[in-house]
């Protein structure tokens, strides 16, 4: 291969990469988040290479039956007008069989040029049987089975096929959750050498260690991605050393976070909060934290940039000068956000037959559907609801978002939000509700720049991080929410958005899974603050607006999130 794999680099492997709407390899935050930050790395000239499968059937198209009922179908999409297909063919084996795998090549290109290579694997090559062509087809669905084939093919076959193409130079190994966890066996048994010792003495686990950077995304001991251990020996029959097993296996099942940080030099969760939750869960582990963020150029609305570029020029090379936003005129703000804001509810009109307008307060609630995230709070008292915008101003909702194939809770708030929408349109009052289909990464940009506020209220501590926020402020969009994962460090109370009940460290803090005093917090935030200010002072509406920039776009991006990952896990 060209002399620029011997380049030293560092390869980076995840699930899900979210790199653009058209190609759909991705689910939702850990993958957005994947292709953010390569995305920053390109853009900063750093030598990376990304691994992921190819999902050839994407995630999955959402459609609402006339009973709120999710309708999915497969995702119909040509790999071929996106990617370049390698010729480079490599073996694994799952429950002794031989697997080939293949790769495509999508380049991300930076804002000045540079290109960061990510493979998308794909096991669906003449020769495999009929089930291992389908391993790299869908995401996050099957049994158990699959999905452990599924990592197999990321972790192992992930390493071979960068060796395969060339790559010479990777300095580390970076593995975004645990479902790329096995690269470290692979890494393992490339060091044997039979000493005669113990097992252990036989690999150089200290020198795969240096090399691995582990991140884990879940703040529940729950959330982990684990296997029963006969179905991972099956699997991996024969090829995972005993000692290494022993490493992984807690409560009787194999634990891909614990085998990734056992072998892993350096250790994050994606939020300060969540460094805490994940240093409690994993004692005796060093564990730093790096919140996450979102890539500027991604998600600014055309209004925002133009703004930008004509009073914080060279913002897009160096976000953190988003600052400076709070010199930006007000006027031009609002014009700016109301530009953006007209073209999402131009879409909502369109697409829900509605009569949205522009200059009605609107909230966007867009996230996966999932218990949770609680996506029912704000319409939890539709009464009450109904009295604040008779009383302060009228008050529209946008949800969207999808749920997971298996997630029937829910798919049942799905219909819940659908039916009260439909109730609630009908009564003809001052409030409305939309449901946007088939949530995707152009939906989000729409929603998260045209929005007034971004509802975002989790069941604490949930919430590893989220990025949805982020976006939202990057278009002076401020953030209503509880405080868990990054919100926590985002959050100046009536500044740059509001909080929905107690702080975690008041006295008596206690967890709220009912939503009583959370949705009671946001009812009164509604009707005492926030809607007032919208309606009846929009300079103080336009200074909200421009803190959000200057506090919060201007820290929470990847560029600041890829230097930290340079200088603590990378140049270490």
């Amino acid at each position: 291969m060209s002399g620029e794999h011997d380049r030293e680099c560092v390869a980076y492997f995840s699930m899900e990469i979210g790199i653009s709407h058209s190609i759909p390899t991705y689910a939702g935050g850990l993958g957005i988040l994947a292709g953010d930050l390569l995305k920053s790395f390109a853009d900063m000239h750093v030598s990376m290479v990304g691994v992921t499968l190819l999902n050839s059937k994407g995630y999955f198209n959402q459609a609402i039956d006339a009973s709120g009922n999710q309708i999915e179908s497969p995702v119909d999409w040509k790999v071929s007008d996106f990617m370049l297909l390698m010729p480079n063919i490599v073996n694994i084996k799952i429950d002794g069989r031989d697997v080939k795998i293949r790769a495509w090549r999508h380049i991300i290109r930076g804002a000045t040029g540079f290109n960061v290579p990510v493979f998308f694997l794909d096991s669906n090559i003449e020769g495999n049987s009929e089930y291992d062509r389908t391993l790299t087809s869908n995401l996050y669905s099957g049994d158990r089975y699959y999905r452990l084939s599924q990592e197999i093919i990321l972790g192992i076959g992930g390493v071979r096929m960068l060796e395969s193409l060339g790559f010479r130079g990777i300095k580390k190994y970076h593995m975004n959750e645990g479902h790329s966890s096995l690269l470290t066996v692979e890494l393992l048994n490339k060091t044997y050498n039979n000493t005669g010792g113990n097992e252990e003495d036989c690999y150089d686990v200290a020198g795969v260690r240096e090399r691995c950077v582990f991140t884990t995304h879940t703040p529940i001991a729950a959330g982990h991605d684990t296997f029963d251990l006969n179905l991972f020996q099956k699997l991996l029959q024969g090829y995972m050393p005993k000692f290494v097993l022993d490493r992984a296996t807690h409560n009787g099942v194999a634990n891909m976070t614990l085998l990734g940080i056992n072998f892993s030099k350096y250790i994050n969760g994606v939020a300060k909060s969540h460094g805490e939750l994940t240093r409690e869960m994993f004692p005796g582990y060093v564990i730093d934290d790096i919140t996450n963020g979102i890539h500027p150029q991604t998600w600014i609305s055309p209004p925002f940039k133009a703004l930008y570029d004509k009073y914080i020029p060279g913002w897009v090379k160096d976000p953190f000068t988003l600052r400076y936003a709070l010199s930006i005129p007000k006027e031009e703000m609002l014009n700016a956000h109301l530009e953006a804001k007209k073209q999402l509810i131009d879409e909502v009109n369109q697409k829900t037959g509605m009569d949205f307008h522009p200059l009605r307060f609107t909230i966007g609630y867009a996230r996966r559907f999932t218990e949770y995230k609680r996506p029912d709070m704000i319409i939890q008292d539709i009464g009450r609801l109904k009295q604040i915008a008779e009383k302060v101003g009228d008050i529209q909702i946008i949800f969207s978002g999808k749920a997971h194939v298996q997630d029937y809770k829910g798919k049942e708030l799905i219909k819940k939000i659908i039916e009260t929408a439909g109730g609630i349109n009908r009564e003809n009052c001052h409030v409305k509700i939309a449901f946007l289909q088939n949530y995707d990464m152009l939906v989000a940009r729409r929603m998260v720049a045209g929005c007034d506020v971004w509802l975002n209220n989790p069941q604490r501590p949930l919430e590893a991080s989220g990025t949805s926020g982020m976006k939202a402020a990057l278009n002076g969009v401020p953030q209503m929410s509880t405080l868990d994962g990054w919100w926590l460090e985002g959050c100046v109370e009536n500044l740059t958005g509001w909080s929905l009940g107690a702080h975690p460290q008041d006295p008596g803090f206690k967890n709220d899974p009912d939503m009583v005093d959370e949705s009671r917090d946001l009812y009164d935030k509604l009707e005492n603050t926030i809607i007032p200010t919208f309606y009846g002072n929009r300079e103080r509406w336009a200074d909200i607006m421009r803190h959000c920039i200057a506090i919060n776009a201007s820290f929470f991006n990847t560029y600041r999130m890829a230097q930290q990952y340079m200088a603590n896990a990378y140049m270490n």
